[in-house]
């Protein structure tokens, strides 16, 4: 945990509202006074007496012995240590206290938080830890405990980062830990050598500083922000800062009028409200800059307007766009719809007479609270309702090796926990982990039952369905969005409802084309493992170029693969070979016969009331008894029978062809054209062709066409012994899992 000594990086002195916003204690010269002063060994010293004092400040009942003896603990195990700075290490550990203790932690967190190096760096040991002060700080000082380099080498760093995120999806406070412990070493990491800063700030930046946004602590992200800034990007940095000292000499400040008038504006409106300039961040001003090239002075912060209840932010909102000039565009409601990281305020903007446009947030001082703080502001999670301020004797009295399930884990969390769980190494992990952190946005939608799934913004439906499902997703066939079929490849939208289209074939496989698609950790791993697991079969050019036949085996036959392939037997070309990805490439669109309406002996029979005429189905409708039919006489004496609803009746008729009588002679067998939708998935032509068989349909022609947005068109003409069975026929096929619709051939309209 020890980052050493003082920071030439760390963002200089500014002057005016800049320097009041930066101001700290100076924990160097108090550290050093506890440790040289004459204290008493039986009461707080002088440097512990801040962090006691941050603490009443938010908890004023808070036992304050806890502290005292971590801190007697603390600094006498790392007595005679020194940062690389030359101060005396016990000033890090109170630092990070402090940090903590000025968000609002309560007393165990600020016990452990002494405590969070001595494991890792002194003698003292975790069952020491446990006996004196209990079984929650033993875990706390477990969790944000490094794990060696000699047992782990290269991994130690990813697989501490993976301890770290398992205890804290047991107990959040553990990650505030260790955001307060990065951020007092990215103000101390000057003395360190360039390349060693570069590597501890890119860390910070990609992992450290999205668990601080996701966790919702805003006042450790924006500070840790500048520090990175300043340390990868020191040229645009040291500018940013010029642009902010420059701005803070000014004599006039709109920010201040705009103030001073909303002050005006709730007081005649009789609502109590602290008015407040908050001065935004360097990074949030390099980001403004970059938007909107030249910077004016109500670009350099935003109006915070606190309040006592949620009813009162929504009555400043209406007295300031009544009273100033709102800005429509700007207005966003995150009390209504809090974000995925507890952060609740209105936003909204007004204009001044000048074009400068000044942002309005507004929230109560619960909120604010929260804001900055985030899971800090929580407190303890196993605390009794009633004594939020007591730490729960039965998470003190459990074991250490058991798992405790937070209450307050959010939604993200889990799923991080879920997948980092199925990541094969270290390697993987670390890099899975710095893509997911990257993701910052969080949509929710809604299953039929009424439950929802958090997914990150772009997620699709294969994210869904392993976020669902979990490996059980393998069998997944499609998907309803919103009441309407979609491919798996669909991105979702916020408040989407997803019905997902499962499979019942516990070997289903998922589709190689599905990683395509899969935004998600959990979803990647799951395929990929199963991938790596189930290697492709041998190409037909594979097998010739090794030398080696293609011998069908009974997995072939159900597969559809090489010489055991179902359609070998009415193909008139033989159909490629089928692969495991999808069912489109299993038939290279084979076709048997170019008249689907062939004669046939034993055929159903259609009579024509006209003498010497020869009888003949149409195949653009492929009539079957009983259906209610008619005919037309073509050249050559050749009468073509149709169903009556067929569009080619409609256009016959529309251009004066004469109708002629036909009826069904006795004869039941029939022979008729089905089309078939489904979605493409390993398999699915031998479950076809086995529900087919089963109802005693022999196939005469099969026309499967290529994919298209990972649906598949299937035609088929097959030969019924009775046309009774025609029904029943179809309804096997529907129920095919994958299989969404069955109809009869219709020729569509002119």
């Amino acid at each position: 945990m020890s980052a050493e000594a003082t920071n030439p990086a760390t963002p200089g002195p500014v002057t005016g509202a800049a320097a009041r916003w930066r101001a700290r204690i100076d924990l160097r010269r108090l550290g050093r006074a506890a440790l040289l002063g004459p204290a008493a060994r039986d009461r707080l010293p002088d440097a512990i007496g801040h962090v006691a004092e941050a603490h009443r400040a938010h908890h004023p009942d808070a036992d304050l012995e806890p502290l005292r003896r971590a801190w007697v603990l603390a600094e006498s195990s790392h007595r005679g240590q020194m940062r690389k700075s030359g101060e005396p290490y016990i000033t890090h550990p109170l630092a990070v206290t402090l940090i903590l203790a000025e968000l609002g932690a309560e007393t165990t967190t600020l016990t452990a938080s002494l405590l969070h190096d001595t494991v890792e760096d002194t003698e003292v040991t975790l069952d020491q830890v446990g006996k004196e002060f209990g079984a929650e700080v033993r875990f706390l000082v477990d969790g944000v405990t490094k794990l060696e380099k000699v047992d782990y080498g290269a991994a130690a760093e990813p697989e501490t980062f993976r301890k770290m995120l398992v205890a804290t999806g047991n107990d959040v406070r553990v990650m505030s830990i260790k955001l307060a412990d990065r951020l007092h070493n990215m103000r101390t990491l000057g003395v360190m050598r360039p390349e060693k800063q570069a590597r501890i700030a890119k860390v910070t930046r990609d992992v450290l500083i999205p668990l601080a946004e996701r966790l919702g602590v805003q006042a450790l992200k924006t500070e840790l922000e500048d520090l990175v800034f300043a340390i990868l990007h020191p040229e645009e940095y040291e500018h940013t800062r010029e642009l902010i000292v420059d701005n803070a000499s000014r004599a006039d400040d709109p920010l201040a009028e705009i103030a001073d008038e909303v002050r005006s504006v709730l007081r005649e409106a009789g609502i109590p409200a602290d008015v407040v300039i908050r001065p935004r961040h360097f990074v949030s001003v390099h980001r403004v800059a970059r938007k909107r090239g030249r910077l004016r002075g109500a670009d350099f912060g935003r109006l915070l307007v606190l309040v006592g209840e949620d009813a009162d932010c929504y009555g400043v909102l209406g007295e300031l766009h009544t009273c100033l000039t709102p800005v429509v565009s700007e207005f966003k409601d995150f009390i209504a719809v809090p974000k995925f990281n507890l952060y609740q305020s209105l936003h909204t903007a007004v204009a001044r007479g000048d074009g400068q446009v000044v942002e309005v947030l507004i929230r109560t001082h619960q909120m604010h609270k929260v804001a900055e703080a985030g899971v800090v502001a929580l407190g303890n999670p196993y605390a009794s309702p009633s004594d939020p301020s007591e730490a729960s004797s039965a998470t003190t009295s459990a074991g250490t090796d058991e798992e405790r399930v937070d209450p307050t884990r959010p939604g993200w969390l889990s799923r991080l926990l879920d997948w980092q769980a199925a990541a094969p190494d270290a390697d993987t992990f670390w890099s899975t982990l710095r893509e997911d952190l990257a993701q910052d946005r969080e949509i929710t939608v809604f299953r039929p039952d009424g439950g929802t799934l958090g997914l990150p913004e772009g997620a699709t439906c294969v994210d869904a369905a392993y976020a669902q499902y979990g490996e059980d997703a393998h069998a997944c066939l499609g998907a309803r969005v919103n009441g309407r079929l979609a491919t798996l490849s669909t991105v979702l939208k916020d408040g989407d409802t997803v019905q997902l289209l499962m499979g019942q074939d516990p070997a289903a496989e998922p589709s190689k084309e599905w990683l395509e698609h899969a935004h998600t950790p959990a979803a990647r791993i799951a395929i990929q493992r199963w991938i790596a697991t189930h290697p492709s079969p041998e190409t037909p050019e594979e097998i010739a170029e090794r030398g080696g036949t293609a011998d069908a085996t009974a997995e072939d036959v159900q597969a559809g693969r090489g010489d055991a392939n179902p359609f070998r037997a009415f193909a008139a070309e033989p159909p490629v070979a089928d692969t495991p990805d999808s069912v489109g490439r299993s038939i290279a669109e084979s076709q048997v016969s170019d008249n689907p309406a062939a004669d046939r002996p034993g055929a159903a029979v259609a009579l024509v009331d006209q003498a010497g005429a020869t009888v003949r189905l149409a195949g653009c409708c492929t009539p079957v008894p009983p259906d209610e039919i008619t005919g037309f006489a073509v050249r050559g004496g050749v009468v073509t029978v149709h169903r009556v609803e067929c569009a080619a009746v409609a256009r016959m008729k529309s251009v004066g062809r004469t109708e002629v009588g036909v009826r069904w002679g006795d004869t039941a067998e029939c022979r008729v054209t089905l089309f078939a939708e489904s979605f493409g998935r390993p398999h699915l032509l031998a479950d076809l062709t086995e529900a087919m068989a089963g109802e005693g349909a022999e196939i005469v022609s099969a026309t499967v066409e290529p994919p298209s947005q990972q649906r598949v068109r299937h035609t088929y003409t097959v030969q019924l012994p009775d046309a009774a069975r025609l029904p029943s026929l179809m309804r096997a096929m529907r129920n095919v899992a994958g299989v969404y619709d069955v109809s009869r051939a219709q020729t569509p309209g002119a």
